[in-house]
Formats: structure tokens, sequence, C-alpha cells
């Protein structure tokens, strides 16, 4: 369970170091950190200079130890990897004498008896017997899955190579669709571990934990990815509202090649103007674009229950309404220089008319998605 946080000695211009920083959850970790105002980074990957570890464990002031080996090409690089690191990591930071708290990001397969669970665990217990001698404030993290922008494809992420194969086309292979994951979102792990640093860790006995993990099923994982890429056709956007969904389109969205960010969508053209449909939501009706020539009318109908909002983005116009059996007419005159949301209620004869010399551009919100076999939808001049 969660703790109350206590005073932090940490403050913006304390030193962090961050192993491992160059990967997947490194660069998240650093990105977030400063966006929070920790600018003092000390960035430590396999390629940095081995010297530097001395300096940067004496003047470190926390310690995120993300490195790790995962996907070896021989198993006794687990153990290197994983556990001998982290030994001279310690070592270097108790001949400094610097009792600086460590972070260490371990897996749930550290509970597996397998060469890379066997290297974790052994990482772990290396890292709380230190913490217990030295009087060590640590946290070990065994995380499930983790998912998110910057996660490499084929290599341990079965959702990162999802996304970047059917965003660009390459078919995917689904061994089991019926094996359920247990993934966390990047965001979430980099946010927990930033309440680490601040003293506010979520922990229960001797392991930290990420507070929203999402249980799902490998075939629908991939079911909803195939549907992201649909949707550049239908226009019917993810349903956002599940926080997997919401957190699995932007993991999606950061999978696409660089020129694959644009998409054409069908404009509906004719004398009078235009008429494009841009977003559709399930349950949260869609957005449409309506462009008029000079001079022309649109509209001349009413709805039952169907209702819309309007909005003049370029051009100026005017509104008309008439109450269904009224013969009085209400005006609403609107321009892009003062932008203002029409409502258009249910039981009133509408329009808008283009009046000025350069195209009228309307961006309108309906409740509903268009259901051809029931328009709602009556022509009657206003």
């Amino acid at each position: 369970m969660s703790k109350p946080p206590l005073e932090s000695d940490i403050s913006p211009d304390s030193k962090l170091l961050i192993t491992g920083a160059r990967g997947f959850i490194g660069k998240n970790l650093s990105a977030k950190l400063i966006n929070k105002g920790y600018k003092n980074i000390l960035y430590y990957d396999r390629d940095t200079d081995p010297k530097l570890l001395k300096e940067y464990t004496k003047e470190c002031d926390f310690v995120f130890h993300l490195a790790g080996v995962n996907r070896p090409k021989d198993e006794k690089e687990f153990m290197e990897g994983n556990f001998d690191f982290t030994s001279l990591l310690l070592d270097e930071l108790k001949a400094n004498k610097n009792k600086a708290p460590i972070l260490i990001s371990s897996s749930i397969q550290a509970e597996l008896d397998n060469p890379y669970g066997k290297s974790k665990k052994a990482g772990e217990d290396l890292l709380l017997s230190y913490g217990r001698e030295n009087g060590v404030r640590v946290c070990v993290y065994r995380l499930p899955n983790v998912f998110g922008k910057w996660c490499r494809p084929d290599y341990n992420s079965a959702v990162a190579t999802f996304c970047n194969n059917i965003a660009k086309g390459i078919d995917i292979v689904v061994n089991d669709p019926e094996r359920v994951m247990k993934l966390v979102y990047i965001d979430d792990v980099t946010d927990e571990f930033i309440n680490a640093l601040e003293n506010r860790e979520n922990k229960l006995d001797d392991y930290c934990y990420i507070p929203t993990v999402h249980t799902i099923k490998l075939g629908r994982i991939a079911e909803l990815i195939k549907g992201f890429k649909a949707e550049r056709e239908s226009c019917i956007l993810p349903k956002l509202s599940d926080a997997f969904v919401k957190k699995l389109y932007s993991t999606y969205l950061s999978y696409l090649s660089e020129d694959d960010f644009s998409y054409d969508l069908k404009m509906n053209i004719d004398n009078r103007g235009s008429f494009t449909e841009f977003i559709k939501t399930e349950g949260n009706g869609q957005v449409s674009v309506n462009v008029a020539k000079p001079g022309i009318t649109k509209g001349n109908h009413w709805h039952h229950s169907k209702i819309e909002k309007f909005l003049v983005v370029k051009g100026k116009g005017c509104f008309k309404f008439r109450r269904l059996g009224s013969s009085e007419v209400i005006e609403y005159h609107v321009s892009d220089e003062k932008l203002e949301v029409i409502d258009i209620p249910p039981g009133y004869v509408h329009n808008i008319i283009n009046e000025g010399d350069e195209e009228l551009v309307t961006i309108i919100w309906a409740n509903e998605l268009f259901d051809k076999d029931n328009p709602d939808t009556f022509y009657e001049e206003v």
C-alpha cells in the first residue's frame, strides 16, 4: 500500500544517476524528470566510459538502476548484466560512502525458474541485503510487460511488435490469442518512479509496485491495434473512455512511419461546396466539416432527436431557425471574427446562408453517427 509522503532530501538541484539511460524506460524517465524540473541527470549506459561510474556514484543523490540484459546471445550474460553490474554499482557506492537511495527495475519473471528470472532475483536479493546492511532506502519494482512510445519492436514486447508491424503494413503472428497479459503503461511507470524519488512509492513488504496494471488477452490486443489502423478508413475513433485503449492507441500512433502521419478524407463535393466527415466516435457522435460557396444556403431540414453544434471558423453567415408549426423566423449572424457555437435543438427547421464573398467553413458536431437507414433528417424550408 502507498505510504504517506515524508520529508525528502531530493530537490530540483539533486543529481540523479540513471543506468540504462538510453533504454526504453530510461529515455521516457529522463524526459519526464526534465519536465518536472530535474536538470542534473547523470546518464550511464553500456557505451559510457566505465571510469565515469566512479565519479557518478560519488556525487549522485539518487540512483535509478534500469540497466539490465534480457535478450543475450549467451545465457551467462543474464547474470553478468543483471547481477554482476548491480554488484559493481553497489561496490562503487560503498567505496564512495554514498548512501543515496536506489530504485531497481526488476521483472515479474524474478519469480520464475529460468535463467533470466534467476538473474533478476539475484540482483533483487543483492540490493535488498545492501539496503538492510547499510541503512539505505531501496525500491525494488517487479515490472510486468511495459508498453508505450519508444519501446523496441521485435525485441521483448509483443505490443511494440504488433504496433510497429500493423502501422507499417507488416503481417503479425498471434501464436496464442488466449494468453493473458499483464501490462503497465510507460507513463504510469515513470510517474511511480518519480513518486519513489520523492519518497512516496507504493510498497508492499519488500517490493514496490505500479498501481495501475492492465490485464488483457493477447488476441484482443492484436484486434484493437488492427482496429486503430482501420480508423483511417472508417473515421471511427477507438473507445478512449477505456483507459487501456487510450494508452494503446497513443502507443500505436507513435509507431507510424514519418511519411505516414497524414491521410485523406472523403470529401462529398457538389456545386454548393463540400461536406466531409472528420471524426466518428462510439457513443459521442461525430465531427464534420461543411464548406459553402458564397450565396449558398445549406440545410432546410429538422430533426426529431438529433442535436448539432455549429462553429464557423472561416467567413460569415446567417443561421435561420423556425420552430416546426410556427411562422416566426429567428436569425443568428456569425463570422470568424468571433468564434461562437450555435446549438441546433431538435424540432427546429434550420439552415445556414453564406453571406460573405469567400467560402463559409463550419465545424459541425452531431450527437449521433449518421445512419442512412434512419437519418432523422426531414426536409422543410425555413
